[in-house]
């Protein structure tokens, strides 16, 4: 009996007195030093499935909370998974639970974080998430009340920025075939009869709708449009053209697509820094956001959606570029020792994904330029 009392007073030390047993839930945050201070909160909750679920937030950049993708525990070791922003964190805990020594990973790149569970005293404050901005209403058809349209002297080759903002469009360097391929869902290769300063001349523009709400878009497009016909006196007619092209389906193994986390209706898509190569990521798309993004900025011809998956999606690819990709401009990663390289962006794809992309022959819209002029000044 006195030792079977003993293993008892064993056990209970083991499940009670150690971090194997303790409740991890809570707030911790501590500081990730990145060429500037950030403060760091990791939200730790139980999910409403068994287990652990998590929400970042990095408090001295955005209110905007992050849900991880998954949070794992083994004994002392904690692993948070964050794939929309291609980050995770991995640590110990102390034995008190108290805290959690550990690395914050995002893309090639390691930070030391060290995480320190708050109490009501020492908490920093999880900030108010921002409100989401009012949708346009979907019957509305806007145009832009105020554009500005100026020449970009930069010298730079490629277009940098294309984006809707809340009621902000902003355009850096680019082109008007950049601006057409935009409007009217195109590759370069898909627009006929351009002058030579189509490619060439580059401009920024910053414009805001004459409609309240933030714009969908097809509405974002249709207010490109009417800028195209009345700055640039832009008169164009579509027409059926059979080129090679790439066909987007689903590959053998089923598509492995993960639902966005986001509020809204305006896709977004940047590249960073990968294991190995480059992720190409890919937010609160469509399939259709998710070709054309491809067939604009990062392929050499038309992309063509035949995959009939419905619904928008968080997407993060990690592949290595070649000389087809991205308008010629050769993107070399830097490629730890020891690290293999990422594949290409087929394989990639399909591996990561679950999607192929076949090169095929396929009869794809061109709109033919029939009459353009150099914007009129403001």
């Amino acid at each position: 009996m006195k030792k079977l009392m003993m293993l008892v007073a064993v056990i209970g030390t083991m499940f009670c007195g150690t971090a194997f047993g303790q409740d991890i839930t809570g707030d911790w945050q501590g500081t990730l030093k990145v060429g500037k201070d950030l403060r760091i909160i990791m939200h730790i909750y139980k999910g409403t499935k068994d287990g652990l679920s998590a929400t970042m937030y990095s408090i001295d950049q955005t209110p905007q909370p992050i849900e991880a993708t998954s949070v794992t525990r083994d004994g002392a070791s904690v692993k948070i998974a964050i794939d929309m922003i291609q980050g995770g964190y991995e640590g110990k805990l102390s034995p008190d639970s108290k805290l959690m020594t550990g690395t914050w990973k995002q893309g090639p790149q390691s930070f030391p974080l060290d995480l320190v569970k708050a109490t009501p005293e020492t908490a920093w404050g999880i900030p108010e998430p921002p409100k989401p901005e009012k949708s346009m209403a979907e019957d509305a058809d806007p145009a832009f009340d105020v554009a500005t349209i100026k020449p970009n002297v930069t010298g730079g080759a490629a277009l940098q920025q294309l984006t809707m903002i809340k009621r902000d469009f902003v355009v850096k360097n680019g082109s008007l075939e950049d601006l057409v391929g935009f409007a009217y869902d195109l590759q370069v290769k898909q627009i006929i009869g351009g002058p030579d300063w189509a490619t060439k001349d580059r401009y920024d523009i910053a414009a805001v709708p004459d409609v309240e709400g933030q714009p969908n878009m097809v509405q974002s497009r249709g207010m490109v449009k009417k800028l195209l016909a009345d700055r640039f006196a832009l008169k164009l007619h579509n027409e059926k053209r059979e080129m090679p092209a790439y066909v987007l389906t689903v590959g053998k193994s089923g598509q492995k697509l993960t639902t966005t986390q986001i509020k809204g209706s305006l896709p977004g898509m940047y590249l960073s820094p990968g294991k190995g190569g480059f992720t190409l990521n890919v937010m609160n798309a469509t399939m259709a956001d998710l070709t054309g993004f491809m067939q604009m900025l990062v392929l050499d011809r038309p992309v063509v959606n035949q995959t009939a998956i419905s619904g928008r999606y968080d997407m993060h690819v990690t592949f290595t570029p070649d000389l087809s990709m991205f308008n010629g401009r050769a993107l070399k990663a830097t490629v730890e020792e020891g690290t293999e390289p990422a594949p290409d962006l087929y394989d990639a794809m399909e591996q990561q994904l679950g999607l192929k992309l076949t090169q095929e022959k396929a009869a794809v819209d061109v709109v033919v330029i029939d009459h353009v002029e150099k914007p009129s000044a403001n």
